[in-house]
Formats: C-alpha cells, structure tokens, sequence
C-alpha cells in the first residue's frame, strides 16, 4: 500500500477496526476519548470524517491516517503501511479507561417513551413517514448533554445506542453501532441510515412482500463489521446513497460476490437517498417537506 492510498482510508473505520467507538457524534465530526492520550475522561478527539482529518484538541496533534498511525502504533510510515497491508491492527497495552465520576460530555439517556411530542411527529411527518410507520421502529428520547436535557427521536441500534434526530440535531449515543432486524429470511436489505430504511417501509408499505432481513449500518464505518452477516445471506441488496462512499462501500460488496450482492441505487437515482426520493417522488411527503422548510426560511 502507499502513502497516497493509506490517505484514503477511512479514519473512523479505521479507528473501529483497532477497537475505538466515538461518544459524539455530530455530522461530521467524531468525537473520541483520544487513543493516544488513554488516560483521557473526557473525548477531545475529534475527526471531521468529510475531510478524512482527526485533530487531538488535548495535545494539539493533527493530520491524516499516516500521522495517526506512526503515533499509535509508535512505528515509522514504513512499517504502518506495512500493517495495513497485512490488516492485522496491534494495540497499545494501555487501554482506555474512563472515570465514572469524572465529567461526562458524551450523551446521557434519561427517559426513553413512545413518541408523544408534537414537535417530533411534525418532524417525522415532514421526512415523509407515516406515523404508524415510525411508531413500530422509533422511540422518543429524553437526554443530558453538556448538562443540558433535550428529546428527539431514537432509532436503537443492536448494543442499546441510539441514533438521535429532531428539527435541529442528528447525533448518536454511546455504545454505537448497526442495528439487525432478523425476519428469518434468506434475503437481506442493507441500509446506511434509519431513515432510508423507514423509507423503505413507507413505500412498500401497502404492498404484499415477502419476508426480508433488515441491516441499518448506522453508519457506513460499520460496513466491515457486518460482512459475514451479509454474506451468510442468499440475497443483499444495497440501498446506499449515491454519493462518493456510498460507490466505494457498493465496489467492495460486489468484489466479495457479484452475484449475492445487488446495487439498488438506480432505484432512487439521481436522489442522493431513498428518504430524498420519497420526499421528491411522492405528493404528501413532498407537500409535508416543503411545509417544514417553509416554517425553517427566515
């Protein structure tokens, strides 16, 4: 591998793939308890995923995968390139290790209800879902964060996280990651965010379908992690968006079997997702998601 691709790498996949989860997340920033500082207690690492940069706000350290991994690994460029290329990741003996009575800046779940709140259904109206819809794979979600309480909807993934969403936030909880949902079918719909996959749900909603297995990544970080999931399947179809990492996340499923793994973009495009086509293709999400934008103008 050279400089120049070690440089494409993606850093929070990277990061996950030697162990470490973010605690914030805020598109597209990715908050981290630093790995280069374990005895950090509160997350000053931060990476800003659409530039590929991480910056240690604790230390000043800056730069890309390369000047992370000589760092982490205490290695040359040489030899981390050479680690990439054998992708077996070492760790430092050091773990992380947070203080429970240290400040907490992550996000802290309080409450968790159906939804209820006004603001929200209004919200998850002017995405274009059905209320029905949102009410069998949502919650309302009461947190602290930075001392302050706030609600939004909360799509739970497979460890207890959530994904958080209102008017104003798109965030996640701790620990984060996919979320599975197993219909005992052969066949698998995989998704990179909830609201593709309520989308989904919208527009077959009234339609007779056979039973189908459902993966929410969450998170395209979390591709890697689902692999043999995906592939213990007769059938996944990728409804990803179109976009430059939604391309190289579908090249790489269909390098691993062409024939199991199916590109469904054509289906939306040129929407960059399946939540936009709805919203573009479909009167009352449209109608709904102009009243929202409306009320958003000045």
């Amino acid at each position: 591998m050279t400089i120049e691709q070690a440089k494409e790498l993606d850093m929070v996949d990277y990061l996950a793939k030697i162990g470490f989860q973010p605690k914030t997340i805020n598109e597209p920033h990715y908050w981290y308890i630093s790995p280069l500082r374990p005895d950090e207690k509160t997350p000053s690492f931060k990476i800003n995923r659409s530039m590929n940069k991480w910056k240690d706000w604790g230390s000043g350290d800056h730069g890309n995968l390369i000047d992370f991994g000589i760092r982490f690994h205490q290695c040359s460029v040489k030899d981390f390139l050479q680690k990439l290329d054998a992708n077996t990741p070492t760790f430092r003996p050091t773990q992380q290790k947070e203080d429970p009575n240290g400040p907490q800046s992550e996000i802290t779940i309080r409450r968790v209800q159906p939804i209820t709140s006004l603001p929200l259904i209004q919200y998850v109206r002017q995405r274009g879902i059905p209320l029905d819809t949102a009410e069998r794979y949502l919650k309302e979600v009461h947190y602290d964060l930075k001392g302050k309480n706030y609600y939004a909807i909360g799509f739970k993934n497979d460890a207890g996280g959530y994904e958080l969403r209102n008017k104003y936030i798109k965030a996640s909880s701790a620990p984060k990651t996919s979320t599975f949902i197993d219909n005992k079918s052969g066949e698998l719909a995989v998704f990179e965010g909830f609201f593709n996959f309520l989308s989904h749900q919208a527009i077959n909603r009234n339609k007779q379908q056979p039973p189908t297995n459902f993966l929410i990544l969450n998170s395209l970080s979390f591709f890697g992690n689902n692999i043999s999931r995906m592939t213990a399947h007769d059938r996944v179809k990728l409804y990803l968006d179109n976009d430059k990492s939604g391309d190289k996340v579908t090249k790489q499923a269909m390098a691993i079997d062409c024939h199991k793994f199916s590109d469904e973009r054509r289906l939306y495009a040129p929407s960059k997702d399946l939540n936009d086509w709805l919203l573009t293709n479909h009167p009352q999400q449209q109608h709904q998601h102009n009243q929202h934008q409306q009320r958003r103008s000045p």
